[in-house]
């Protein structure tokens, strides 16, 4: 019988294959970094979202909240009202009252948007930055 010669691995091809391993293992464990990362980005983004989306919901409660108040404050008036005159002169008085509020709250509401459009870029901007 013939004798065999003992499988080896040339030297060249043994430090290859230990550099494409050590390499492949930089890149998961740089993977591994990035994934942790983006998970806990986005659960601030979730947190921040569900923040802001509580306040969002407390302003407007609060807003339906002043409306209605004014709404009944009105009709107070138009019922204690004497004539034509004085009913027309409190309905003005609700219509631009309630223009002004209305415009207070629309810009509350553009700030409060622009802010959470300002907080989630930033928060993306950090999350994508390597460190």
């Amino acid at each position: 019988m013939a004798t065999k010669t003992p499988y080896e691995v040339p030297t060249e091809m043994r430090e290859f294959a230990e550099r494409s391993v050590e390499q492949a293992r930089k890149a998961f464990d740089g993977f591994i970094g990035a994934a942790a990362k983006a998970v806990d980005s986005a659960h601030g983004s979730a947190e921040t979202a569900r923040l802001n989306t509580h306040e969002a919901a407390r302003k407007a409660i609060a807003y339906a909240e002043n409306n209605v108040a004014a709404a009944f404050d009105l009709a107070q008036k138009l019922v204690q009202s004497k004539d034509l005159t004085e009913v027309m002169a409190h309905q003005s008085e609700f219509m631009k009252a309630q223009m002004a509020s209305l415009q207070a709250q629309l810009k509350e509401i553009g700030t409060a948007a622009q802010d959470v459009a300002t907080k989630t870029a930033e928060t993306v901007a950090k999350a994508a930055k390597p460190k």
